[in-house]
């Protein structure tokens, strides 16, 4: 068993990830600035998985809090989950996001590599695979283009982990590249609890369902599928903890860097998942269609070959079961965590 810093763990896929590394026997730090995620989902962690967590509150940012956590802690391996996040926002605002997801994580290189800890799981992007790859995405493709500034600090953050690992071969990388996460927790304890207005179908779905929004708006019907909205490989995130799990196994006892897709390799359109929603909560949601977004593509899946044959991980759970188990999570918890 390990012990696993997690930065970003309060976040949406860093806390149920965080609940899966806990029932696995591993011992885990989590560091957290808050930017957005919430205190309470680390309150949640701890009564769901019976355990009292080690958490600091700090920013990856700051050199000097990260040598105190090394110091410490004896840090085995890093799943880094901290980073800004919004794909809109990206473009309105390049300077920080491009300041704090790479700097950020130069910062955190640097503190491993003076603290001899070489293991690394990144939480990388399917926006990495840009707009000219053709569906389904397969881990040897050309990743040097994107669509915005949150997708080019991914394909950005790879290189540098992958020069990392030239310049030093003791160091174990694995780029998961995360297709599009959705669900909660079983318990309906944990789920995703975006500040303002979410930037995700999934929230959005889930908000206009309880009443807090009046109607989803759909940004485009005229793409070249089944029902002309924009087709994603939608993972249940119990599934995207999981394969986090069995990457971090194959980083303890492996060298060098590997990518790895994390989606169910079946792609939905975005009225499939509002019906699945639909059923799920027994009531009809209200849909309006927007013009298309910029950047938006008609079809992302994954070919997920290479986690079943690196791992032996597979998705389980479908549409139905994501879609239910994030209407439990919104009916406990109307108002966010």
């Amino acid at each position: 068993m390990a012990n696993v810093l997690v930065t970003g763990g309060a976040g949406f896929i860093g806390s149920h990830t965080c609940v899966e590394l806990i029932a696995a026997g591993h011992d885990i730090i989590v560091v957290d600035n808050f930017s957005n995620s919430k205190r309470e989902a680390l309150l949640r962690i701890e009564e769901i998985s019976g355990k009292k967590l080690k958490f600091v509150e700090a920013d990856i940012l700051d050199q000097y809090a990260l040598k105190m956590i090394f110091d410490k802690y004896r840090i085995d391996a890093v799943i880094h989950f901290a980073g800004l996040k919004a794909v809109g926002e990206s473009v309105h605002m390049p300077v920080e996001y491009y300041h704090n997801n790479i700097t950020g994580t130069l910062m955190l290189i640097k503190a491993m590599r003076a603290h001899n800890c070489k293991k690394i799981v990144f939480s990388s992007s399917a926006t990495v695979y840009g707009v000219d790859n053709p569906v389904p995405y397969v881990e040897t493709m050309p990743t040097h283009t994107s669509t915005n500034p949150y997708g080019y600090t991914k394909v950005m953050i790879e290189q540098i982990l992958r020069d990392v690992a030239v310049s030093d071969p003791e160091w174990s990388i694995v780029l998961l590249r995360y297709f599009n996460p959705i669900g909660a927790h079983k318990s309906g304890l944990l789920g995703e609890d975006p500040n303002g207005i979410p930037n995700n179908l999934f929230p959005y779905i889930q908000q206009v369902a309880i009443g807090k929004r009046d109607y989803l708006g759909v940004f485009g019907n005229d793409y070249d599928t089944h029902d002309g909205t924009g087709v994603r490989d939608y993972i249940h995130v119990m599934d995207l903890a999981r394969g986090h799990l069995c990457a971090l196994d194959y980083a303890l006892s492996n060298t060098g860097v590997e990518a790895v897709n994390l989606g169910t390799g079946k792609g939905s359109s975005v009225l499939d998942v509002l019906h699945a929603f639909e059923k799920a909560c027994g009531r009809k949601i209200p849909y309006k269609i927007m013009p298309r977004r910029a950047g938006d593509i008609a079809r992302c899946y994954a070919n997920t070959d290479k986690a079943k044959e690196l791992f032996g991980w597979q998705a389980r759970y479908g549409i139905e079961e994501m879609c239910a188990d994030g209407w439990n999570f919104i009916q406990k918890n109307p108002n966010g965590l």
